[in-house]
């Protein structure tokens, strides 16, 4: 059973990682052997798809298509996996200040907290004679590389700012170059979402259009280079290598939550090791000789333990000496001297300022989880590091155990906290739930409760029907959801049917994001604009085509939309009608699977 439950571990960290990096900028590794089919040393591909576990596909800038080595032999480096979406949350550049720090994480080894991103660690931004720790995804283990000044810088080479281009295997975008073998100069590399940076180019074609194309993004391939340009130096033997997953352990001392732990080495010792790994202020002097409890391991491998005295530190695992695991199937919060149990009642702290301050690194803060303040819950999960999942007004949030208090016991018991209050008369008057008037609204229209949504209307001097919770309102709660009939009271009683939310999204795009045709109907008899476009240029339409609703596109089209708009990234929509039958030619490879020519696909292996 143990050999079965390993394999299938194994397996399951294989497919996660196949399916993570597609998408991932490559360079040749130190095991290729095929001579220039990538156009030579330093010259950049996308990978496009996997055959298995232990071969890769892989689109090279030059249009070459062919698959490689990733398990045992390595025929490849990974140059920037940004274009996938690997991002480490909580970190920000020291130099560009970008955050969070997106592809692979650069961490000084000897300074405390400082971070780089690949472009400028590869820019040769802080001291060169420092080591760095790589850090290739969040959660995975970290490798220390050498100095900078000690290594070897090459080009790289490819679709980069300054390259002539010609479409590429993956062209879907008509007659937009001038014509099959036109070229384009590659003007700038930039993002073609919020969530894939670094993963499209910028054209200004020999005919004047200028337009985005996809350069990685999903593994896919608009363009094909004829004339390089040389792009920026890089280390190459600082890079990893694609398929070598490193999955992470809890390091040499076993550490796992929950287990207690000492420091037994002299304070200078501690000092020096501390460097890189959370440092050392006076007031972690308390940790020498006392016990500890491990509440985290972080994604650099650090250990955060917590004392009696409520204060939590970050350790270097080096330093730590285990005790003993710890028992019991209670999980304590050190800090709050609370011992909490699944179902057990708790209440979150009124004070905003403390919860915010308390919420960094557990979950952190949301705007949105203003109206559980002083609020009421049930706690549903606890977590490997004494965090607690509550559920609080039919909504679960992740809390710092100190910033709740426990009212009552899973068992029923009154906790000392509230003494001498009855139990069924305490839950139910702290159950109850209600938030503003709005934030109700927009509750009841989200769940078609449509009389509920007159009532709050017309009860409640407070509500405004195109007031905004939780980020939207009630129309565009209720037309997400499609239903109609609140979406006729809510305009009937003076709804905006244009209203924006805070990415530009109207109603009409929430109808057709959640594939409600019968919204977008009702929306369009209340005069909406069904032609709008959101922040990123995209109509109702581009939504409705991009998640693969049909129906939704058929509607639009029925009730007059424009087939042809562009969104921001120039994407074009060509769709057509012909009585039962919908082609959609624009985006065909959103919906069926993308198939590589054999006369471009070059085995290496058949």
């Amino acid at each position: 059973m143990e050999s079965n439950a390993s394999e299938t571990s194994t397996s399951n960290r294989a497919t996660r990682f196949m399916m993570e990096a597609v998408g991932t900028r490559v360079i040749r590794g130190p095991d290729w052997k095929w001579g220039k089919q990538d156009g030579g040393e330093g010259h950049v591909g996308s990978v496009r798809n996997f055959e298995s576990p232990e071969e890769v596909v892989v689109v090279w800038d030059n249009g070459t298509v062919a698959n490689y080595r990733c398990s045992g032999a390595y025929d490849l480096r990974i140059l920037d996996s940004a274009p996938t979406g690997v991002k480490h949350d909580g970190t920000m550049c020291d130099t560009c200040r970008q955050q969070p720090i997106f592809g692979i994480r650069w961490k000084c080894a000897e300074c405390v907290n400082y971070d780089l991103c690949s472009i400028c660690y590869h820019g040769d931004k802080h001291n060169l004679r420092h080591r760095f720790y790589r850090i290739s995804a969040p959660g995975a283990e970290r490798c220390l590389v050498e100095p900078r000044r000690k290594s070897k810088k090459q080009v790289v080479r490819g679709i980069v700012p300054g390259a002539r281009v010609v479409r590429g295997v993956d062209w879907q975008w008509e007659d937009q170059d001038g014509g099959n073998g036109r070229r384009g100069k590659v003007n700038e590399i930039q993002d073609w979402s919020a969530a894939s940076p670094r993963s499209a180019a910028y054209v200004v074609w020999d005919n004047g259009t200028k337009n985005l194309y996809r350069v990685g993004f999903q593994g896919v391939a608009d363009l094909k280079v004829v004339n390089d340009a040389k792009g920026q130096h890089v280390y190459k033997e600082h890079l990893p290598l694609l398929g070598e997953v490193r999955p992470g352990t809890t390091g040499p001392h076993a550490l796992q939550m929950g287990d207690q732990v000492t420091i037994n080495l002299d304070l200078e010792i501690v000092r020096s090791l501390q460097v890189g790994h959370g440092g050392w202020i006076d007031a972690m002097l308390e940790s020498l000789n006392t016990t500890g409890t491990v509440v985290c391991i972080d994604e650099d491998r650090d250990i955060v333990v917590a004392y009696p005295s409520g204060n939590r530190w970050t350790f270097n695992i080096a330093v730590l000496t285990k005790v003993s695991s710890a028992s019991g199937s209670g999980t304590a919060s050190p800090s709050s001297g609370n011992t909490f149990a699944v179902g057990d009642i708790v209440q979150i702290c009124s004070d905003k300022e403390r919860v915010k301050a308390l919420q960094r690194g557990h979950g952190e803060w949301a705007e949105t989880m203003d109206f559980t303040l002083g609020k009421v819950g049930r706690v549903q999960q606890i977590y490997h590091d004494n965090d607690l999942k509550v559920e609080v007004c039919n909504m679960t949030w992740t809390y710092n155990p100190s910033a709740v208090t426990k009212i009552a016991s899973a068992n029923g018991g009154l906790s000392d906290v509230s003494p001498g209050v009855r139990l069924s008369m305490m839950l139910k008057r702290l159950f109850e739930c209600h938030g503003s008037a709005n934030e109700e609204l927009v509750k009841a229209a989200a769940n078609g409760d449509a009389a509920r949504c007159a009532d709050i209307l017309g009860g409640s001097d407070d509500a405004d029907v195109n007031g905004v919770s939780a980020g939207h309102t009630a129309l565009q709660a209720a037309a997400q959801n499609g239903h109609v009939e609140v979406i006729k009271k809510l305009i009937e009683a003076g709804a905006d049917a244009d209203a924006e939310d805070r990415d530009g999204d109207r109603a009409a795009h929430h109808a057709a994001f959640g594939d409600e045709p019968g919204a977008l109907r009702a929306l369009a008899a209340a005069g909406a604009d069904l032609n709008a476009r959101n922040r990123s240029g995209q109509t109702p339409l581009h939504m409705a085509v991009n998640r693969g609703h049909l129906g939704v596109v058929r509607t639009l089209l029925q009730l007059g939309v424009h087939p042809s708009l562009q969104d921001a990234a120039m994407l074009t929509l060509h769709l057509k009608e012909d009585r039962d039958r919908l082609s959609i030619t624009g985006l065909c490879f959103r919906f069926v699977p993308r198939l590589v020519s054999s006369v471009l696909l070059k085995s290496n292996f058949r």
